[in-house]
């Protein structure tokens, strides 16, 4: 396993000084698949941890990284997790999930061992949220026939999108983890816009389906004083609970987005006009 560095929380105060590089090294997570390895990425909002898994010809073994101080990765955890390669399989104290592509798995508080592996040379690609679990609850495979789908926006303003609900409350139980993909049709770029905050929760989103040079500038920052990363394939990025999140591309694309923190309430946010953006 790939450990990287902490990410360690920061005020609005001090992020509105950033320049670029700070910017990066504060909120961009800039590898997160590694062949044949596991990377882990800690941050002190909410706990929430992002990892991915690219086994190639060996099964990779989740292991608890330093800073949770546990024996095992799952003793006071909880873990989504979806599939955005090949068919792959997750197996959890022995029980094996086959994910398809944009499959999820949820793994609640407990179990010892979670293994990654391939199926018949396939290239699955496991990216994965976690949080800390105050219960524990069932381990559920979420196929995408049991996602919940919802359509939004329009050719005319560059946004159409379908939004593709697969760790959520209204599937099933979880303690805070939430996670879900947004896929943008062919021809539009925008997501998220108009922007929100919701300081109740934060949130990290994973870009990807990002085809040849193609990139998003991602939007971060207080609604009054904002500023942009540039986001390459397979990266992610953390989004404060106080700042907005959204982005643009140069193609369309596909991002996951995984929540922890106050609520469950997919609906809880405060809206921002484009109007009010600086």
């Amino acid at each position: 396993m790939e450990n990287n560095k902490p990410y360690l929380s920061i005020s609005p105060t001090e992020a509105k000084t950033f320049q670029t590089k700070a910017l990066t090294e504060n909120f961009l997570l800039k590898t997160i698949f590694i062949p044949n390895q596991i990377t882990t990425f800690y941050t002190t909002y909410d706990r929430f941890l992002v990892g991915g898994a690219a086994p190639v010809n060996e099964s990779l073994v989740l292991k608890p990284i330093d800073e949770l101080r546990a024996d095992f990765f799952l003793e006071r955890r909880e873990l989504g997790i979806i599939n955005v390669g090949d068919l792959g399989v997750v197996t959890v104290d022995g029980v094996a999930y086959e994910l398809e592509h944009e499959e999820a798995l949820y793994v609640g508080r407990g179990p010892k061992e979670v293994v990654f592996s391939n199926k018949n040379g396939s290239t699955p690609l496991f990216y994965f949220n976690s949080t800390p679990a105050h219960a524990a609850y069932p381990t559920e495979k979420i196929s995408s026939e049991r996602a919940q789908y919802v359509e939004l926006g329009d050719d005319k303003n560059a946004n159409k999108r379908r939004i593709k609900k697969l760790i959520v409350q209204e599937i099933i139980p979880t303690c805070q983890l939430q996670m879900g993909l947004t896929m943008l049709y062919e021809g539009n770029v925008w997501n998220t816009m108009p922007a929100h905050t919701h300081l109740r929760r934060m949130e990290v989103y994973f870009y990807y389906n990002l085809q040849g040079d193609n990139a998003v500038s991602h939007f971060m920052g207080e609604p009054q004083e904002t500023r942009h990363i540039w986001m390459h394939n397979h990266q992610a990025v953390i989004s404060p609970p106080w700042s907005i999140h959204s982005g643009c591309g140069t193609s369309n694309y596909t991002f996951i987005w995984g929540m922890a923190g106050e609520n469950l309430d997919y609906g809880d946010m405060d809206g921002v006009k484009v109007k009010e953006l600086m």
